[in-house]
């Protein structure tokens, strides 16, 4: 029998006689995932999430902010957002003022159910949190050796369909962690700096990703965020200009340098509730706009 991959629609053709009694489900040869074994022509559902990575290797561009208040500001639209902190350093807790008693690390190992894992932080915004126990996630995935990065999307795949969108917060760096993130993500975000050394930190981004794809060939570069926009800074300007000459497509309207986006964490708030006339939070409604292709959001 042949049975298509719903996610990349690659053709395999299976001996039933061959198929253990057990077998439920199995998995796409060229793009990873776990698809039903039961259905002949599976189709893609409407209703799958899409799930953003938003990473960058090079630290400080600005990813726990892009990924608090786009999840945020997705919520404030009526989108039902799952926000997924896979960052060792688990801010994304702080910025939202909550103190989860579990999350990633607990589902993943299966130590507690779904619903004991993940936290409503807002009408619409739910959490999924992280820190530092997922040092023992690395661990875990290292140890698997081979196939081991696809332990987030085999653990978390049953969340599919339950939210509008995934929100992923990244580790800076480019680890084992961040790979298996990469296998589960449908998209990617990458925030980048207006500054000096922009360019070379997303040029190796680009690079890390490109090896990845040898494997994961649906992944790439969805979205490029500008951050730290200022227009009195010429230099910004140069290097925004060069950015858009580069990846004009994929270009995203910059975020402005603005020290409430800056200040929020400290009151665990959202931009849209500490300053929501700032031009931060008109930056992350410009990229929700982006993300949603609705110019008309928030009128």
């Amino acid at each position: 029998m042949i049975l298509e991959c719903p996610y990349c629609q690659k053709k395999h053709n299976f001996d039933p006689e061959r198929i253990p009694p057990s077998a439920k489900k199995a998995r796409c040869k060229q793009c990873g995932n776990l698809f039903p074994l039961e259905q002949e022509t599976p189709q893609k559902s409407e209703s799958q999430s899409r799930i953003i990575a938003v990473s960058m290797s090079k630290g400080g561009v600005g990813k726990t902010t892009t990924a608090v208040n786009l999840a945020a500001g997705l919520a404030l639209t009526g989108s039902k957002v799952l926000l997924v902190d896979a960052d060792m350093q688990g801010q994304l807790s702080y910025c939202l003022g909550m103190n989860p008693a579990a999350g990633l690390v607990e589902l993943i190992t299966e130590e507690l159910e779904v619903d004991e894992t993940i936290f409503e932080a807002r009408e619409n915004l739910w959490l999924l949190a992280g820190g530092r126990s997922l040092t023992g996630i690395k661990r875990m995935i290292e140890r698997k050796g081979a196939g081991g990065e696809q332990t987030f999307r085999d653990s978390l795949q049953v969340l599919d369909g339950k939210y509008d969108y995934i929100i992923i917060d990244t580790s800076p760096g480019w680890d084992i962690l961040n790979v298996a993130v990469l296998f589960w993500a449908k998209e990617v975000l990458t925030p980048v700096a207006l500054q000096v050394m922009a360019l070379q930190g997303l040029l190796e981004f680009i690079r890390s990703l490109s090896v990845l794809r040898k494997i994961r060939k649906d992944i790439a570069i969805s979205y490029i965020l500008p951050t730290f926009l200022d227009d009195k800074e010429i230099k910004c300007k140069e290097i925004l200009a060069e950015l858009k000459g580069l990846y004009g497509k994929n270009i995203c309207t910059p975020i402005p340098y603005n020290t409430k986006l800056s200040e929020m964490p400290s009151y665990g708030k959202t931009v849209f509730e500490y300053a929501p006339n700032s031009q931060g939070a008109e930056g992350y409604r410009n990229l929700a706009r982006q993300i949603t292709n609705n110019p008309a959001l928030f009128s």
